[in-house]
């Protein structure tokens, strides 16, 4: 009955496009502390009326998190760094991402590190081949939030709103 919107939607899924002027928040926390920072974004962006969604990955349906990504315009992911890479339900989301195609969206990170901060790094390595994202910024927590990592993510959370 309604084929035109079937169709609009199609449209917009073959090409990438974004349904929603939204943001997906997924992350990973070991300790908690990169969780807190996440709620602290969310918060800021909450008063900023921008619609969010929030994944846990590691107690979140994995499958849920990435249809997410792609309906939303905008991406956070937030995770500590483990072993010098990210940590392992974080891999497995950026890997679903980057092997449907993610692309045309603004991403930023909050990566978490109490000696050598390196989720950022991975991930902007993993996702090297996806067109078009644009890099919004990271934020860097060293172990819990302070007065620093706060100032930064309320940056993200500034960009996140335009």
């Amino acid at each position: 009955e309604n084929l035109g919107h079937y169709i609009s939607l199609y449209d917009k899924w073959s090409s990438y496009a974004p349904e929603e002027d939204a943001v997906t928040v997924a992350y990973t926390s070991v300790y908690g502390h990169t969780r807190e920072a996440v709620n602290y974004l969310v918060e800021k962006l909450k008063e900023k009326n921008v619609k969010t969604e929030v994944f846990d990955l590691a107690r979140s349906d994995m499958s849920q998190a990435v249809a997410s990504a792609f309906k939303n315009s905008k991406l956070v992911m937030a995770t500590t760094t483990y072993n010098g890479e990210i940590f392992p339900f974080m891999r497995e989301y950026v890997e679903h991402l980057t092997e449907r195609n993610f692309q045309k969206r603004k991403v930023a990170i909050i990566e978490n590190g109490s000696w050598g901060p390196m989720a950022a790094k991975v991930i902007t390595s993993m996702m090297e081949k996806s067109k078009e994202i644009e890099w919004l910024g990271t934020a860097t927590i060293l172990s819990a939030l302070n007065e620093s990592s706060s100032s930064q993510i309320e940056e993200i959370a500034d960009a996140l709103s335009k």
